[in-house]
């Protein structure tokens, strides 16, 4: 969940409230033409547009000064926007109580409008700003029914939508006052309990979220302390086992040469997991990436260059095409490098021998989309979502090939996640495998690539 601040929260209210008056200015024009022109209901139709006309420059206005205060305010404060808000609602009160005067009155049912925005004031305001809104717009109402009803203002009764004019009946007139004013607290007191319920929940929630993100950071940073050890007595091991190893011949001569040899292989392999995890615990516990302007071609060509050998060991067909829109990207450019070795050794890895690998990267837009494909052993429909938890392997993965960390995946996700770019992946069980990553370019580069490198290929 996006932490977000107070005066973030308003602003954005601020905003919103911009975009339901654009709603209310077509409404009352298109309403008032429909009203007039073919419902044939009598109303004042040249104020209306007036009115209509009137919120359309209101709204630039205030679209204008929020922009204004965005732009240029250094130090925003939660009390200056709560102000803009509070002259709107009630530029919007008065704004609708003049258009009610001129279309009916107490007649039309567009005075309902009024608990609207009582629940607009609910969930930006605090409960007394909130009050005093209600306030403010029973006095605005209830002079206007009663200036209407003792006639110091003219009514514009809607003849054709009511049968009589109803501001002078003086029973209807007060039963009408007194449902709208005690609708409208009670409006404000049900919306305040709840926007107080909601705001406390997510006060909760972002404290219980700060506790899980420490006990995170804590939990990391002992998994980094153990295996920074761990590294460093695995090491020491296998040096010794692989100088002892080195003196055998080809193959084992003996049961003990064997033991020392397995004892060797293991040693290897369980100091590619450590050094795994603690690379993905760094990522976890870091937030800093040497994010710098880099040729995103030169990363794929030595990513490819670095896998080339393992898939020549299993005859594996290597082919990458990056297109010429391809250019520098915004980032960092071991991590990336990183991440597509990680994607293409895990291809050539669940790959058969004499299988395809192949790499596709072309520009759209603002984003560069690559493409991993393989004809490897796929992954299981109802797996693919678990593939980039960490530990993680899928089932025909672990049947396929024994050694496995789980954390090739978790990895490529932490690094894509850094640099606001996302992956997916589309598999087929025994058809092969597809990862799509997308990165953002970030800033508009110069194309340095040339035509040649259009397509290229490596057997």
């Amino acid at each position: 969940m996006e932490i977000v601040t107070e005066e973030i929260r308003l602003i954005r209210g601020a905003y919103w409230l911009t975009k339901l008056r654009w709603i209310a200015i077509v409404y009352v024009a298109i309403g008032t033409h429909i009203s007039s022109d073919y419902l044939k209901i009598n109303m004042n139709e040249i104020s209306l547009y007036l009115i209509a006309a009137l919120l359309t420059i209101y709204n630039i206005v205030i679209l204008l000064l929020l922009h204004h205060y965005k732009k240029f305010e250094k130090s925003k404060s939660s009390r200056a926007v709560k102000r803009i808000i509070n002259l709107q609602i009630c530029m919007d009160l008065i704004l609708l109580t003049v258009l009610l005067h001129f279309s009916g009155g107490i007649e039309n049912p567009l005075v309902f409008y009024f608990i609207f925005h009582m629940i607009i004031s609910s969930i930006l305001l605090p409960a007394h700003e909130s009050y005093l809104q209600a306030t403010f717009a029973v006095l605005l109402f209830s002079f206007l029914v009663l200036l209407e009803h003792k006639h110091f203002l003219p009514h514009y009764c809607l003849t054709g939508f009511v049968p009589v004019c109803l501001n002078n009946d003086k029973i209807y007139t007060l039963g009408t006052l007194f449902i709208f004013i005690t609708s409208l607290y009670i409006t404000v007191y049900m919306a305040n309990y709840i926007s107080i319920k909601l705001k406390q929940a997510e006060q909760a929630y972002r404290q219980a979220n700060t506790m899980l993100k420490k006990k995170d950071q804590i939990k990391d940073e002992y998994v980094l302390r153990v295996t920074h050890d761990i590294k460093g007595h695995l090491s020491a091991i296998q040096g010794c086992l692989g100088v002892v190893v080195s003196k055998f011949s080809e193959k084992p001569s003996n049961q003990d040469e064997d033991f020392i040899c397995r004892a060797h292989r293991r040693a290897e392999e369980l100091n590619k997991f450590v050094k795994t995890l603690l690379r993905l615990t760094q990522i976890r516990l870091s937030n800093k990436f040497e994010m710098e302007d880099f040729s995103l071609v030169e990363v794929l060509k030595n990513s490819i260059e670095f896998v080339k050998s393992r898939a020549e060991d299993k005859s594996i067909k290597l082919n990458y095409m990056i297109h010429s829109s391809v250019d520098k990207i915004y980032g960092d450019s071991v991590s990336i490098e990183e991440m597509i070795c990680n994607l293409l050794l895990n291809a050539i890895k669940y790959t058969g021998k004499g299988g395809t690998v192949q790499l596709y990267a072309e520009k759209i837009k603002d984003s560069v989309l690559i493409d991993i494909s393989d004809t490897g052993i796929g992954i299981p429909k109802e797996e693919q979502i678990k593939v980039f938890d960490e530990f993680y392997r899928a089932s025909n993965a672990k049947a396929s090939v024994i050694d496995g960390t789980g954390l090739g995946l978790s990895i490529v996700k932490h690094i894509i996640d850094r640099h606001g770019g996302d992956i997916h992946v589309e598999s087929m069980k025994d058809q092969g495998t597809i990862f799509k990553l997308r990165l953002p370019v970030a800033r508009a580069l110069k194309k340095i690539v040339s035509e040649e490198s259009l397509e290229l290929s490596i057997l």
